[in-house]
């Protein structure tokens, strides 16, 4: 990989094998699936995906609903394998994908900090000096000995995005996460991102608002049915985006 990119995807396909009847229970399906009389139908998810990103750029992934957004984002954290093509990652990435990721709902906001702090590679020692931090952003003081189970999605965003973003990573990648807060907090989670851009975070943003991507990135690409209709500066992007999607 070139030095400059700290994301290269070339050739990506993604394929998911889908059950092609109806089953009614668990049951049923483990019964099936151990006579071997389950039948799948293959879904390429993604297709032939290229995408470079530079280090420090910003790229939002724009596109209707199941065109394949959160699948890039999961193939690039490495939660997805291809199936066809390459991904190479040069650098750390901080994953924001997905609600309740990395939390245990039994435990309370404490736990899961030192949890989710583990999950990152971080040391416990290192999440103690980052802990007040962590809280002072996500607003959560009087909660910290509450099971997660009981927070609400906006609450989960919070904490998910104020461990995710307490250490500045190589790579930044949100998926939709900052849809379920606040509009106060919303804020305050962007202008920790423009931070993050400024120092030389590189940001991989997936969002139905079209204005956020707008103010957020500087490139964007356009996923539909799971292959680029187009790539390029965001501006551009997101006209010819939204002339379609009228």
């Amino acid at each position: 990989m070139e030095q400059d990119y700290v994301v290269d995807i070339e050739n990506l396909t993604i394929r998911f094998n889908l059950a092609s009847e109806k089953i009614n229970d668990l049951k049923e399906y483990f019964i099936k699936l151990i006579r071997r009389e389950l039948m799948f139908q293959e879904f390429l998810a993604l297709q032939d995906i290229n995408l470079k990103v530079k280090r420090g750029e910003s790229w939002g992934l724009i596109g209707v609903n199941g065109s394949g957004k959160s699948t890039l984002l999961k193939s690039t954290c490495g939660i997805l394998k291809p199936y066809k093509g390459s991904i190479r990652i040069n650098g750390s990435i901080a994953p924001l994908i997905e609600l309740g990721a990395g939390f245990d709902y039994n435990m309370t906001a404490r736990e899961n900090i030192f949890l989710n702090g583990t999950v990152l590679g971080h040391t416990r020692k290192f999440m103690q000096e980052h802990f007040e931090e962590i809280v002072d952003f996500a607003e959560l003081h009087q909660f910290l000995d509450v099971p997660i189970k009981n927070f609400s999605s906006g609450m989960q965003a919070r904490l998910g995005f104020a461990i995710a973003t307490m250490v500045r990573p190589d790579i930044l990648v949100v998926d939709e996460i900052l849809s379920v807060g606040d509009y106060q907090f919303q804020q305050k989670c962007y202008g920790r991102m423009r931070e993050m851009l400024d120092g030389g975070t590189t940001l991989l943003y997936v969002s139905h608002d079209i204005n956020s991507v707008r103010e957020l990135c500087d490139h964007a690409i356009w996923l539909e049915h799971g292959r680029v209709r187009r790539s390029g500066l965001v501006d551009e992007v997101c006209d010819e985006y939204m002339q379609v999607n009228r």
